[in-house]
């Protein structure tokens, strides 16, 4: 461990041998090494080998360099002694070689015993060895290795530059950053909000369960080791700030993984560059929190995680509350939704969003959007239409949006639900009337909630293609519009003359499509219960994508 003021570069430090192992080249092997403190005190990096029997050589040390001494010059008085390597540890020496048989026969039980209270490595040499030839050998190491650095870090350098002029999004650089050092990197904003992760999906509920008391605990260990001027160690999370003209965005972490050879902190910084100067072209837009958003909601409509537990964690560190919150999945259709405005729309509730992109089966413009509020927040149709319309740019086409709510959820599991619910309801069709945006809600259409809870269920799904084949066939060998033309009119039960306006044909058209459907079909479509058959076909199929 380095107890200096001398300030330190982690990412050149990093690419230092380690104590550990400098013992393991061959020059030190031959002189027969024995370590009499070691454990984590052989992880200290050593910057520079220095030869000196002095008593006085502490004040002539920087912090970094291994001393390889005879101890010919060593106080002779144990407690001068024990001060003596009190005083190398100060300096902040990696480590101590001891050789046997010059002066010392064995080494002062005082000596070991200050060294492993200081956390200072202590090696013994047991034949004796040419000084200069151990020089040699470290110093070659530890110029080669800065040599590879060198040129590990103008590859890293080249490849972060050309994520920069290539616009690269964040959440790319993210997962640069983590295939560069083979280990899990996340971003997260001055909040400790996670903006974007490269992350195992197993990994995901164990290391985001009270992401943001764990990421102030990892910063504050980082601050203390700056302090003390040490290396990170082998278990410690890797911290490197993002920032650019004294504005600080955010932070980027990596968790342990093996070395690179231009240093893992070196990586790190690259990619906190190419962030930062990504930050800077986007100016005041949050594209940053736009990106992680939209992956997120976008892989739970895909199914894209491993477990409950994991996505619920990844959300939570997200920003967004699900204990003790109330969840509503939404999908506004019809009007174009802009990102940085969902969550504003959700604080004004005393809530949280996460909006991503248009549904399967739902045309664009359209953004699913997972809303959670306080469990005491009152989310009826006033509110849903006041959210919806909040959410449209000002002198946007409001009239023209149609808001799909999801039922009221506790729990990611229920809010899965929810969402399909919502982008069930958004794939019907649009029925438009008066101003504002048009409201569905999942707790008015029993159907809809019927079709969600069935939507994995192969038996409903192969029931409904077998019950409109003869529709499907002939719209595909024909391109009719007679799938279409059957849901305008099941959309209005009784009243064929609306059935005719919404499917846009007239009224003398549209009967003779119905009667062709009739006829292809062998129904009555006065029917009741064949309505409710096919209009549950319908929704499977439309549930389904198709």
């Amino acid at each position: 461990m380095i107890h200096t003021d001398r300030p330190i570069d982690r990412s050149a430090q990093e690419t230092l041998p380690t104590v550990r192992e400098v013992i393991s080249l061959d020059a030190v092997v031959q002189g027969v090494p024995e370590v009499l403190v070691g454990d984590e005190a052989l992880d200290a990096r050593v910057r520079w080998l220095h030869v000196s029997d002095s008593a006085g050589v502490a004040r002539l040390l920087d912090g970094g360099e291994l001393l390889l001494s005879t101890g010919s010059s060593w106080p002779a008085d144990p407690a001068d002694l024990r001060r003596f390597i009190g005083e190398l540890v100060e300096a902040g020496l990696s480590g101590l070689i001891l050789e046997l048989g010059t002066h010392y026969r064995y080494v002062p039980a005082v000596v070991v015993e200050a060294a492993r209270n200081g956390g200072l490595a202590l090696i013994i040499l047991h034949r004796e060895m040419k000084f200069v030839t151990l020089t040699e050998a470290v110093h070659g190491r530890i110029i080669a290795g800065q040599t590879d650095a060198l040129r590990a870090r103008d590859e890293v350098r080249e490849r972060f530059t050309a994520l920069v002029l290539r616009g690269s999004p964040a959440d790319f650089i993210v997962h640069q950053l983590a295939q560069t050092l083979g280990a899990p990197v996340i971003l997260e904003n001055r909040g400790h909000e996670v903006v974007a992760a490269e992350v195992p999906l197993a990994l995901e509920e164990e290391l985001f369960t009270e992401w943001e008391l764990r990421s102030r605990s990892a910063h504050r260990r980082s601050e203390q080791r700056r302090e003390r001027g040490a290396a990170p160690g082998p278990e410690d999370w890797l911290i490197v700030p993002v920032e650019a003209r004294g504005i600080r965005w955010g932070t980027l972490i990596a968790l342990p993984g093996p070395d690179h050879p231009a240093g893992r902190t070196a990586v790190l910084e690259q990619g906190a560059i190419a962030l930062a100067v990504g930050r800077l072209a986007d100016g005041e837009s949050d594209e940053w929190g736009r990106i992680g958003r939209r992956r997120l909601v976008d892989g739970l409509l895909a199914g894209r995680f491993a477990g409950v537990g994991g996505a619920a964690a990844r959300l939570e560190a997200a920003g967004l509350p699900l204990r003790g919150a109330t969840l509503y999945g939404i999908v506004v259709s019809g009007a174009a939704v802009p990102a940085e405005r969902a969550d504003a729309a959700a604080r004004a509730l005393r809530g949280r969003a996460v909006a991503g992109s248009a549904p399967d089966g739902v045309a664009a413009p359209a953004t699913a959007i997972l809303l959670s509020v306080p469990a005491d927040t009152v989310f009826d149709d006033t509110a849903a239409v006041a959210f919806a319309e909040s959410l449209v740019e000002p002198g946007g086409d409001a009239d023209r949006a149609t808001v799909s709510v999801g039922r009221a959820a506790e729990g990611l599991d229920a809010a899965l639900t929810s969402l399909h619910d919502a982008v069930d309801l958004a794939r019907g069709r649009r029925r438009r009337s008066g101003k504002g945006p048009h409201l569905r809600r999942a707790e008015n259409r029993p159907l809809v909630q019927l079709v969600t809870a069935l939507r994995d269920d192969h038996r409903v799904l192969e029931h409904g293609e077998r019950m409109l084949a003869p529709l499907i066939v002939h719209d595909l060998t024909r391109t009719g519009d007679l799938l279409d033309v059957l849901e305008a009119m099941l959309a209005h039960p009784g009243n064929r003359t609306a059935a005719a306006s919404a499917s846009h044909l007239s009224r003398s058209v549209f009967y003779q499509r119905i009667a062709l459907i009739e006829q292809l079909l062998g129904v009555d479509l006065d029917d009741g219960e064949t309505q409710t058959a096919l209009h549950l076909a319908l929704m499977v199929r439309r549930s389904a994508g198709r």
